[in-house]
């Protein structure tokens, strides 16, 4: 261990000294009007972006019909105007100095400077491909420093110095520079798998001929298949022995299998719903207090919305291990029941009749399905009946196509003189309610 850090301190210590003697060469004449035409190339960028910026904002504005992704990619070269306008200004700086001189010496900066800044905006430009911002934010900084090192020359001095920065664990020996590339790795190739992804759950979620769980499982596989297979590769491509990682990777296993037991639990409960066919997106469920149609059927949570815009995240194991009334799930027919009652003078014949036209005028009733009207019970101050109805969309809420049935009710008993009683108490008062008279 010693020896190792014995070495990496001389790595340090021979890029320092070329560092500082490049910082050194830095008084020299031919290096000082270099460096005077790269403060003229950010004053001219600076004056580039302070005009040209608000002008092709006002301009963007005004664009009709132009795709979504031009109008992006203008915003983009929009923010980075300063960049552009430095980039081609040291480029021609660059052009014009070797057209005079010939000694490469008095354009070296100018070339370096020309370089870097070109990187830079090749980088800037191809991290806007990737949506993610926090992910677009890591393959930014991570190819600006790997572009930078590269054109400074100094990739391999600082690949030798984090090589020579390790640990073993057992077999298996890690360095930084095997870190590093690997999560440099495993970044770029989650990129391509979300990518991936995503063009393929678009076809598939446009694909008619797949059921709705079936198009869910087939997005969950899809996506656990290519990170999977990311991960995979990244490890392969840095060279990590993964025989090296079993005896690691079991015992992490152990840990996260407790930690994270609740977690699996849902994940496996919601590929059993996918695989059964339980629940589907699209269905309209009730459990417990919470009545509304699943919205998605996500790895760890359903998400359920309700008719008020309410959307609750109910984790898949409760719809294993709990009750749940589906309301369409072998088809979309629902029986709903409302009860009222009448007076006892009412005929009760007329009293069904008149219910059952009623229903049937009401808007999402099934004509095809005819209500029906029942005598439940004789109260105390009414005959009881329930009224049974049919519909087909229960997405379309429950309670308002209740009301609208009870004020056809309504309206139907007033035409034909039906009365719709209430509790009523007859108090009686005895006697006279004076006072006896005292006896003679």
């Amino acid at each position: 261990m010693e020896s190792e850090l014995s070495s990496v301190a001389t790595e340090l210590g021979d890029i320092w000294s070329l560092v500082r003697l490049q910082f050194q060469n830095l008084a020299l004449p031919s290096r000082l009007w270099q460096l005077a035409l790269i403060a003229l190339a950010l004053v001219l960028a600076e004056l580039a972006r302070h005009l040209l910026t608000p002008r092709m904002r006002n301009w963007m504005r005004s664009l009709e019909g132009m795709p979504m992704w031009r109008l992006r990619a203008l915003l983009v070269v929009n923010r980075r105007i300063r960049l552009i306008a430095f980039t081609a200004a040291m480029w021609a700086f660059y052009l014009i100095v070797r057209a005079i001189t010939p000694f490469p010496s008095r354009s070296f900066i100018l070339e370096l400077v020309a370089t870097l800044s070109a990187g830079w905006l090749l980088v800037v430009f191809g991290s806007r491909l990737v949506r993610n911002p926090l992910l677009s934010s890591v393959v930014r900084w991570g190819l600006l420093v790997y572009v930078t090192l590269w054109i400074l020359g100094l990739r391999d001095e600082i690949a030798d110095t984090l090589d020579q920065l390790a640990f073993s664990v057992g077999e298996l020996r890690l360095s930084a520079l095997t870190l590093l590339s690997a999560a440099a790795a495993l970044t770029l190739l989650f990129v391509a798998a979300r990518f991936l992804t995503r063009i393929g759950t678009d076809r598939i979620r446009s694909t008619e001929d797949l059921s709705p769980s079936l198009r869910v499982l087939l997005v969950k596989v899809l996506q656990i298949a290519a990170y999977g297979l990311a991960v995979y590769a990244a490890l392969k491509l840095t060279g990590v022995d993964l025989t090296g990682l079993a005896f690691l990777s079991g015992a992490i296993g152990v840990g996260l299998g407790f930690g994270l037991q609740k977690v699996v639990s849902n994940l496996v409960s919601g590929v059993i719903i996918l695989l059964d066919k339980s629940i589907k997106p699209g269905d309209v469920i009730s459990i417990g207090e919470t009545f509304g149609w699943v919205n998605t059927l996500g790895a760890r949570y359903t998400a359920i919305t309700t008719r008020d815009g309410k959307e609750y995240l109910i984790p898949n194991e409760d719809l294993i291990t709990g009750q749940v009334v589906n309301w369409s799930h072998s088809n979309n027919f629902v029986r709903l029941d409302v009860h009222f009652g009448t007076a006892y003078g009412d005929d009760p014949h007329l009293v069904r009749k008149v219910a059952i036209a009623a229903a049937v005028g009401v808007d999402r009733v099934l004509p095809d399905h005819p209500p029906v009207c029942h005598i439940v019970g004789f109260g105390d101050s009414s005959v009881d009946y329930i009224l049974r109805f049919w519909i087909t969309d229960p997405t379309g809420g429950l309670t308002n196509i209740r009301g609208n049935v009870y004020l056809a009710l309504w309206d139907a008993f007033r035409e034909n003189g039906i009365s719709i009683p209430f509790p009523q108490r007859e108090v009686r008062v005895l006697g006279d309610g004076t006072p006896g008279r005292a006896a003679d």
